[in-house]
């Protein structure tokens, strides 16, 4: 009689266990691949520039340090060049000073935006095969696979300033809320 009390307590805990942790949401998109990861590190981008009040674009945490508008801008060139190493044009309308042009907190997240769409859609439309093709960049040798890699690796990277920097303003990056 105890152990069938036992292996029923021990299974009532390890179900309750089960949905427990199972109910815990996990960031959309994280740990679903590529595909899922830019989505994630996207939306967080996104949300933490549309929290950021239109006069903490200009701030800089010191004198010849970028501003936020500046690395939002950074972000959205790097994604339109490393992208551009893959096959897709650099858009027209975007002008090499536009990381010092482009400051105005709509006018940004317009191009973050645009750049984080180009990304997702190119990524979208390539085959397994073509992830492998060879690319060259500055004075080294790629594929598109290492190309994406190197997006995503950057776009998080300046995610963490950014949320270093929303810090220091005051504001909280929406997702820690």
């Amino acid at each position: 009689m105890n152990t069938l009390l036992n292996k029923t307590i021990i299974m009532t805990v390890l179900l309750l266990s089960a949905q427990m942790l199972s109910a815990q949401k996990l960031p959309e998109g994280i740990w679903q691949g590529y595909d899922g990861e830019w989505k994630h590190v996207t939306s967080q981008l996104v949300a933490l520039a549309e929290a950021t009040p239109e006069d903490k674009f200009a701030w800089r945490p010191a004198k010849g340090v970028r501003s936020t508008s500046e690395v939002y801008m950074h972000i959205a060139l790097a994604n339109f060049y490393l992208l551009s190493i893959t096959g897709p044009k650099m858009p027209d309308d975007l002008k090499e000073d536009a990381e010092k042009t482009i400051t105005a907190k709509a006018d940004v997240i317009k191009w973050l935006k645009r750049s984080l769409e180009a990304v997702r859609a190119a990524h979208l439309a390539e085959k397994p095969a073509d992830l492998q093709r060879k690319v060259h960049i500055a004075d080294r040798d790629a594929t598109v696979d290492g190309m994406y890699l190197r997006i995503i690796i950057h776009a998080n990277e300046h995610m963490g300033q950014l949320v270093a920097y929303a810090r220091m303003t005051g504001v909280v990056p929406p997702w820690s809320q």
